[in-house]
């Protein structure tokens, strides 16, 4: 069974897309066909500096490598190395109806957040679609966010198929759910967009600065500490065993402790927990040759099989 997900390529992976996706990701690879991808096309909707781009697009594929996505077991490519996507793309936008896309809230809440309205942002879920069908993609692992693009992409696939024949494969998505939630340095979600974000692979320095820098209450140091809103818990809780879990708890009902103590605690989880991953991630930066082979095998992979259905797709449509 193959899967399919893709990251765009818009800034540095923080803790929340650990949590949130990509450790399904490598959890994934393990059971089913994967193909992961950096997704710098739909990047292109809000970037529009070829040099960063660039580099952000191979920082990421850096990244999945750092964080266990093994290219002996799934296929990892930049979506801008397989161009017949995007002849998909047009070929779906003839078949979807304007009202399908008009519905996307997506799109209606970056317009509503000020982001200027172009063709590319509202078509962004064709372009979407396309990346899932042309690889026969079974399951798509996306957050609840994402769930109605995959209802898109299998509303075009259904009419396409009445159209043509039985030419494309219907997706099933993979809503990740995540036990854990993560929440930013101010007690909000974590992302990018609200500047509260711990990067995964940031210096230690500033990674010590921004945990220094938790929200806590003015609760004293001698009193017992709420265990049920506080952030530092909550984040811990991504990194600890059960025991330190119950263990910190237990402290925080007790007293005694400030937050800065427990902040340290949180610091010393987080380099531990991926002080492996960070320390591949500084190899991978002195070796981005092999990066680039890695991106390479995967788009020779990757493009077969997109090959395969344009074909199909070509002669159905009569090209």
């Amino acid at each position: 069974m193959r899967v399919l997900s893709g990251v765009q390529p818009t800034g540095k992976l923080h803790i929340g897309n650990y949590f949130g996706a990509i450790r399904q990701y490598v959890a994934l690879q393990s059971e089913h066909d994967g193909f992961y991808f950096m997704a710098n096309y739909h990047a292109l909707t809000t970037i529009h500096d070829g040099p960063t781009l660039r580099q952000q697009t191979n920082e990421i594929a850096a990244d999945f490598l750092a964080l266990g996505l093994d290219p002996a077991r799934a296929t990892i490519f930049r979506q801008s190395d397989i161009p017949e996507v995007c002849e998909l793309t047009w070929v779906l936008s003839c078949i979807c109806p304007m009202g399908l896309l008009e519905r996307c809230h997506a799109y209606k809440d970056k317009v509503q957040q000020g982001i200027p309205a172009d063709h590319g942002l509202f078509a962004y879920p064709v372009l979407m679609a396309a990346d899932i069908l042309i690889y026969n993609s079974h399951l798509v692992p996306v957050g609840q966010d994402q769930k109605q693009h995959i209802e898109v992409t299998r509303d075009l696939a259904i009419r396409f198929n009445n159209l043509y024949g039985e030419i494309l494969t219907v997706p099933d998505g993979y809503i990740l759910e995540t036990t854990a939630i993560v929440p930013g340095l101010d007690g909000r979600k974590m992302s990018k967009s609200y500047d509260n974000a711990i990067e995964i692979f940031e210096p230690e320095k500033s990674v010590k600065k921004k945990i220094m820098s938790i929200v806590t209450d003015s609760t004293p140091v001698e009193a017992p500490k709420d265990t049920e809103d506080s952030t530092i818990l909550q984040l811990y809780s991504l990194f600890a065993t059960a025991e330190q879990k119950a263990a910190m708890e237990q402290s925080f009902r007790a007293g005694g402790v400030g937050y800065g103590e427990y902040k340290k605690q949180l610091l010393a989880a987080f380099l531990d927990y991926f002080g492996a991953m960070r320390e591949k991630r500084a190899a991978l930066e002195q070796d981005m040759p092999y990066v680039e082979d890695v991106l390479a095998e995967g788009a020779r992979k990757a493009r077969a099989v997109a090959r395969e259905t344009l074909d199909r797709v070509r002669t159905a449509v009569g090209f």
